[in-house]
């Protein structure tokens, strides 16, 4: 079985640690595995195909701003993928984040539509059956269920200066997405997969399979951070994240920090210089990482990981605390609390600072050896890779035998 991919990124952020591990599995089942991205060149163990470059990004990204049509540019880089698939002649194509200014819908779907092969999708947000926004929980629009238009957030990413263009966007996407025979959807969250169930998807059969980690990466190691950064016998409240925004929690953190004593100290990594400047001088703050090393660290370190997160769903980096044996507070949002149970974390509801405050001395009354052995067990029953990224294969599978059935 040949399979190709297609992300905005390769074996970067979540999306990319995600469709990289995939391809990993695929191969250790002896299948050959394709990887198409526009973005941040990263090593893999998948045979590359890069999209456009970063002059491409650069003008979808000024189109996308000037006529709020995003994904309807990179026109000649998408002519240019459609040919290398043409010479791969792969069986099946997972889709992963098709926004991020790197792709054609309109051509890839077309194409799609002509050689009418298996495709599996996996859903991130929801900007696949909206006319605009990847999230539209805070400013709680239900547009999408009928015709998107008068876009509350059409500033917001992917970002139009001036125009509004939603209704078209969405017309077309819905002309787009729904004109594939062999088409499937996977979601990580039972969250997502009611949204998708009420939107111009709702015929599209949808599976939902959690994402999942290398176990053997991801796991509670030793480190000498808290001699390096001076942290003394404090306890580690972290955070992380590839973006910081307010919907990421950004101010929900500076809030925090006022409500907690001297015994605690907040990490947060992932800031950029502008944020570093805004943070106080009692939180410690870090630039964005790639090196997964580090992060495995710092959430081993950790005495408890905050995820403020006002819209996702469903935030690898919650498995990934859990995994190193550490529990999680989250906000009551998304699919992001399906991550934790009780044992292994507290829920809160959006915008609760206090509530995380609370939270935060609670999950510090707790049996701290206990606690960390109950967030791994959760991680190896229910995030472990090598068994749930098999999910993918079987799906492949199935989606290939159905295909065979009915010629």
């Amino acid at each position: 079985m040949k399979i190709l991919q297609i992300n905005s990124v390769v074996n970067s952020g979540s999306t990319g640690r995600i469709t990289e591990d995939i391809g990993r599995v695929l191969m250790a089942n002896g299948h050959e595995n394709y990887i198409a991205y526009g973005r941040e060149d990263r090593p893999s163990e998948s045979k590359l195909i890069k999209i456009g470059s970063k002059w491409d990004n650069y003008v979808h990204g000024a189109y996308s701003m000037l006529f709020d049509r995003h994904g309807f540019a990179s026109k000649n880089a998408t002519a240019d993928l459609i040919k290398k698939i043409d010479q791969i002649q792969p069986d099946a194509i997972g889709l992963h984040n098709l926004h991020g200014y790197y792709l054609n819908i309109e051509i890839l779907f077309n194409y799609l539509k002509k050689i009418n092969i298996p495709v599996l999708w996996t859903l991130f947000d929801c900007w696949t059956f909206t006319g605009h926004c990847s999230y539209f929980d805070d400013v709680n629009c239900e547009k999408w269920k009928t015709q998107c238009e008068k876009c509350p957030k059409y500033n917001h990413y992917p970002k139009s200066l001036f125009v509004d263009n939603s209704f078209k966007n969405y017309q077309d996407k819905k002309v787009l997405f729904t004109s594939l025979n062999k088409l499937e959807i996977v979601v990580h969250s039972n969250w997502l997969a009611g949204l998708v169930k009420q939107s111009f998807l709702k015929e599209t059969k949808v599976h939902v399979t959690p994402t999942a980690l290398d176990l053997n990466v991801f796991k509670s190691v030793k480190s000498d951070l808290r001699t390096k950064y001076n942290l003394g016998q404090k306890k580690i409240i972290l955070g992380c994240a590839n973006i910081w925004t307010n919907r990421k929690g950004f101010k929900d953190f500076i809030e925090l920090e006022k409500r907690i004593d001297d015994n605690y100290k907040i990490v947060m990594i992932g800031l950029n210089d502008n944020e570093l400047k805004q943070i106080s001088s009692s939180v410690l703050g870090l630039k964005r990482t790639e090196s997964v090393n580090e992060l495995v660290e710092w959430y081993s370190l950790a005495d408890m990981f905050i995820n403020p997160t006002s819209q996702d769903n469903f935030p690898t980096t919650n498995l990934e605390a859990l995994a190193c044996g550490t529990p999680v507070i989250t906000y009551k949002t998304g699919g992001s609390p399906e991550a934790i149970d009780q044992q292994t974390g507290i829920v809160v509801e959006k915008g609760d600072v206090d509530g995380l405050a609370k939270a935060v001395l609670q999950i510090s009354e707790r049996d701290q050896a206990q606690l960390k052995n109950l967030c791994r067990a959760r991680a190896e029953k229910n995030f472990n890779k090598d068994t749930r990224y098999l999910d993918y294969l079987k799906l492949y599978e199935q989606l290939l035998r159905s295909t065979l059935n009915t010629i």
